[in-house]
């Protein structure tokens, strides 16, 4: 009878752990797939939107109506600069209308192009959010599978095995010192402890697949520590980006002038405020009640147009911040570079409230120096180092900012 039991067991065990081995497959085959947002977030994001939003380039909804066919799709996404070069008459027209401005070349497979398009497709499909800018700010919910809970469930049975040999271990430890015996150990009448004790290769095997699945698992785990996408603290005064970059068009430099002069964007003053809305005292979003906050940092009375002398400083909540280790300077990207806003801090022009659009990791940046091609034409800051990569690389060849030392690991890190 006990036989038939332990054999029966056996069975069902070996069920399982099949079972489980397939869906682990079928999971790891799954997330092997190309993810079309994914896709879109880490190489489209900062210059498209999936509407009708222009960003830097055109928003893609209906991207695959309007271009000519699919073939041409995939050679622009993954090289606009040699299609426009060709003469393609629909590839200049867009050259055109999007200011001049080359979109980046994209080391990506076919399969992939094609994930971001039906990834565009769906969300375009989609009812418009009543604010774009709400929607995109939010972090996306994390989801645990059921994964999560049998690691949990294992952890805590080795832990119990542990600390009950740990026990035993005293406890015949303090049976020594007094001299006594040992008690014999009882054979167990447990068909688990039957069938571990008599299978202890395939539960060494086991342990050895969850050690490198949970040690992969953690990998990803520990890897999005410190990354703060999505962060929005509330500010001590409402700001929309949207009504003064969006609406009034109004300049990012004209506030964050150092980003263009120096290593920091920095905080305008309370007294750029003031160049307009010394005059302008009400506003459409907030009213009186926003404008009136500035006033009151900087002591001034709008009735009589006169500051006093009680000032208080603005308490604003920094977004955007690099560790200590990474040296990262704003006027080499904006002044020399010629690097959008945009390209890091998002469409800021559509955001009432400012979020960490951007990862901001090393990943993140080496990418985009891979994939980011200078431009040396006009700009006097190259005339002569143009000159000299060129005979290194061929006139054809495309200047990233790589291939001018933007991976090497002193640039940044020093």
């Amino acid at each position: 009878m006990k036989g038939c039991r332990l054999k029966k067991f056996r069975t069902v065990l070996t069920i399982a752990f099949f079972s489980a081995l397939f869906y682990l497959s079928c999971s790891a085959a799954y997330a092997q797939a190309p993810n079309g947002e994914t896709l879109f977030n880490a190489n489209c994001k900062q210059c498209h939107s999936t509407g009708e939003t222009k960003v830097i380039g055109p928003g893609l909804k209906g991207i695959e109506d309007r271009a000519p066919g699919e073939a041409w799709l995939l050679k622009w996404v993954k090289n606009s600069s040699a299609v426009i070069k060709s003469g393609d008459e629909y590839a200049n027209k867009i050259f055109k209308e999007n200011g001049g401005v080359n979109m980046p070349a994209q080391t990506l497979k076919d399969e992939e192009i094609h994930a971001i398009f039906a990834y565009v497709k769906a969300e375009g499909a989609k009812a418009p959010a009543a604010s774009a800018a709400t929607a995109t700010s939010a972090k996306p919910e994390e989801k645990e599978g059921p994964w999560m809970l049998l690691t949990v469930i294992l952890i805590l049975g080795i832990l119990a095995v542990v600390l009950n040999r740990v026990q035993k271990g005293l406890k015949n430890a303090v049976l020594i010192k007094e001299g006594k015996p040992i008690p014999e150990p009882v054979e167990s009448k447990l068909a688990v402890k039957i069938w571990i004790r008599g299978n202890k290769k395939l539960i060494a095997v086991l342990l050895v697949l969850f050690t490198c699945w949970s040690s992969w698992k953690g990998w990803y785990a520990l890897a999005g520590i410190g990354i703060s996408q999505g962060y929005q603290p509330i500010q001590p005064i409402k700001f929309p980006h949207k009504l003064h970059a969006g609406k009034n068009k109004i300049n990012c430099q004209y506030c964050h002038s150092g980003a263009e002069k120096g290593k920091t964007a920095g905080i305008p003053s309370a007294n750029v405020c003031m160049n307009c809305h010394k005059y302008i005292q009400e506003g459409p979003v907030y009213g009186k009640e926003e404008i009136a906050k500035i006033y009151a940092a900087l002591d001034y009375d709008p009735a009589t147009q006169k500051y006093g002398t009680n000032t208080k400083p603005i308490q604003w909540i920094r977004i955007h911040n690099l560790p200590d280790l990474a040296y990262f300077n704003h006027s080499q990207h904006v002044k020399v570079g010629k690097i959008e806003c945009q390209t890091c801090h998002g469409p800021v022009q559509e955001m009432d409230t400012l979020y960490q659009y951007s990862q901001l990791t090393m990943g993140w940046c080496i990418d985009c120096h891979r994939t980011t091609e200078v431009k040396m034409d006009g700009n006097g800051y190259y005339t002569d180092y143009h000159k000299e990569l060129i005979n290194k690389y061929g006139p054809e060849a495309k200047l990233t900012v790589e291939k001018i030392g933007g991976t090497e690991c002193s640039r940044c890190h020093y």
